[in-house]
């Protein structure tokens, strides 16, 4: 039992790479980033009917390794789950955004192997292999820990839209059916223009003739602007949010190191595996330095570039 747990300690320091300076878990990571990459160049490659019929043969071979990989390291990160602060279990892990982008990059093709079905239709599925990325960028993570935490503001969103898009059907069908049959004949049909209309695409393949209906879409497309930025300034707030929470816990981790006084060689390594982990830039780290220092020790003067305290010239 303990020789397990010991393995599953060092296979959880090689894939989730608690020490960011480790160079092992470091060229996995790349390894891993490269894989993903070129799966994504695979997919794109495999459209071009030259390229596939040429090396079709090899993008299979290509891509029965690849799957191999990626089910090996799903496989291993549950397995290491309990090893994470974050997860009290497997289960949580599993049910984990990031653990379900990981099943979503393989699920498509183990789905293959049970039900066969075209194996070009599975190109695009093998798409969603790209979003394995959010582990190893923290913009992206970012990204995705807004839509994680903001996911109720999101569905009311989606709720006012779906709510707007009947009623703007429903005056559209009661304006244009007369007129125009077939593009307003019901109100699923006139649902195509007033999805365009809402999200401000405005295709233009199908637009009002009557008085009504034109004054009817003039309005429906003046909401339309506000509905369409409702949830950008719900991903603009999320991200504003996470940003700030990023920059507090760098700031945590410089008051911490400050506590004896002075910030020794282990606190600057910590302090920049963890600006790395934030995905902070070390323009934002210099400037909450400068802001820990005068506020911890306002006395003393500190130099602008790296917060080390300055001596005074004697008059």
């Amino acid at each position: 039992m303990a020789d397990e747990n010991e393995m599953r300690r060092k296979v959880y320091w090689w894939l989730e790479r608690p020490d960011r300076a480790a160079t092992g878990p470091w060229l996995l990571e790349i390894a891993l980033i490269l894989l993903i990459t070129l799966n994504v160049t695979a997919v794109i490659l495999e459209t071009v009917d030259s390229i596939y019929d040429r090396w079709g043969t090899a993008l299979l071979i290509f891509e029965g390794l690849s799957l191999l990989v990626f089910v090996v390291e799903y496989a291993a990160r549950l397995w290491v789950a309990p090893e994470n602060p974050d997860y009290e279990s497997r289960a949580k892990w599993a049910t984990s955004p990031i653990a379900l982008i990981d099943l979503l990059a393989i699920l498509p093709a183990l789905l293959y192997l049970i039900f066969p079905v075209d194996l070009r239709l599975l190109r695009t599925f093998r798409m969603l292999r790209l979003l394995k990325l959010t582990r190893y960028s923290p913009a992206l993570g970012m990204l995705l820990a807004v839509f994680e935490e903001e996911a109720g503001a999101f569905f009311a969103g989606f709720f006012i839209l779906m709510v707007m898009l009947i009623f703007a059907a429903s005056g559209a069908w009661l304006a244009e059916h007369e007129a125009q049959p077939d593009a307003f004949g019901s109100i699923p049909a006139a649902m195509w223009w007033a999805m365009a209309t809402l999200t401000t695409v405005g295709y233009g393949d199908v637009t009002p003739i009557t008085v009504a209906g034109k004054i009817f879409g003039a309005a429906i497309t003046v909401i339309g602007i506000g509905m369409a930025a409702l949830p950008a300034g719900i991903i603009a707030s999320g991200l504003n949010d996470q940003l700030h929470r990023r920059r507090a816990s760098l700031e945590r981790e410089f008051r911490k190191a400050l506590e004896d006084g002075n910030i020794c060689e282990a606190d600057e390594a910590d302090i920049e595996a963890l600006r790395k982990q934030l995905g902070l830039s070390r323009r934002a780290a210099d400037h909450i330095r400068v802001r820990v220092h005068a506020e911890t020790d306002p006395g003393k003067g500190r130099c602008p570039t790296c917060g080390q305290p300055t001596e005074k010239r004697q008059p």
